[in-house]
């Protein structure tokens, strides 16, 4: 068992049942409201047996920090632990701690046929990015929800299009097939088209505008988890692009199967396209700039 140095308390026993809550019950907080992990804390959730190893992981996550232009002494702190050796005693080990973007970087550096790991490159990457679009996420309606998850989904959209581009799929054509890779692997071998009909959806209409906030999410993981895999791997070829579509997409879809939600071609279409709801939106803020 670890100590939190700046109260001097003991940290929370470690569930051992695999469900996000084992993620939030070693979440710290400091005295300016800022939650942390620590890794030591955090290597006996994900299974790690040796620190040594965990370290591995946590290298390689500080190379991704300082690649994607962040600084690594803002998410990666080191400070010391104090750790349960046996029989009452304490020893003061070197460890950190971790911010959420520093524990989604380890996370997605980890070994994902742990069943716990794959567990954390889902929580931490929604958790981020959730935490990316806006501070009171939780907060927000779901209209509001879907406009902000959909504006991230353009932004990322386009890098992922960069990427693929990158990897060898350059017309429009081989994007569109690469891009059906991606939902045939979330969606259990539905192609864009198949989505469309489920919906009920014209050949013009975007998938994406008529998706609710939970599918929205599980789209955009696996936009971005595509990205970063291709430019991490610097994977070439249309066929390995492809097929690392698929294969992330069919990932994700494991991993909401293991959490016990539904799947993605099952949730319910919404009532509201998000160009209606960006239209309605527009005439409140004009209706209010006249008042």
């Amino acid at each position: 068992m670890a100590f939190d140095n700046n109260t001097g308390k003991q940290t929370p026993d470690l569930p051992t049942e695999y469900s996000e809550s084992i993620f939030e019950s070693i979440k710290h907080v400091n005295e300016y409201g800022q939650e942390f992990w620590y890794a030591r804390e955090l290597a006996k959730i994900l299974d790690y047996k040796d620190f040594r190893n965990f370290e591995n992981a946590i290298n390689k996550a500080k190379e991704s920090c300082k690649s994607s232009g962040n600084s690594i002494e803002d998410h990666f702190v080191d400070v010391t632990e104090m750790v349960e050796i046996g029989s009452g005693a304490f020893r003061e080990l070197p460890g950190y701690q971790l911010s959420r973007y520093a524990c989604y970087l380890i996370v997605m550096n980890g070994d994902p046929r742990k069943e716990v790991v794959a567990l954390g490159q889902t929580y931490f990457a929604v958790k981020t990015r959730q935490q990316e679009l806006i501070d009171n996420y939780e907060q927000l309606s779901e209209d509001q929800k879907r406009l902000a998850i959909r504006k991230e989904m353009k932004e990322h959209n386009k890098s992922l299009a960069e990427a693929a581009q990158m990897a060898g799929v350059e017309s429009g054509l081989d994007y569109a097939i690469f891009q059906n890779y991606g939902y045939q692997g979330l969606y259990g071998g539905l192609k864009a088209a198949d989505i469309k009909k489920r919906k009920g959806l014209k050949k013009s209409q975007d998938i994406l505008d008529h998706m609710g906030s939970t599918e929205l999410a599980a789209n955009l993981f696996r936009a971005t988890q595509t990205d970063e895999k291709l430019r991490r791997e610097n994977i070439k070829g249309k066929t390995a692009a492809n097929q690392t579509h698929y294969e992330v997409g069919k990932k994700v879809r494991e991993t909401i199967k293991d959490l016990g939600g539904t799947m993605p071609e099952d949730l319910p279409t919404p009532d509201k396209s998000i160009k209606q709801i960006e239209r309605e939106q527009d005439k409140l803020s004009k209706k209010d700039d006249e008042d």
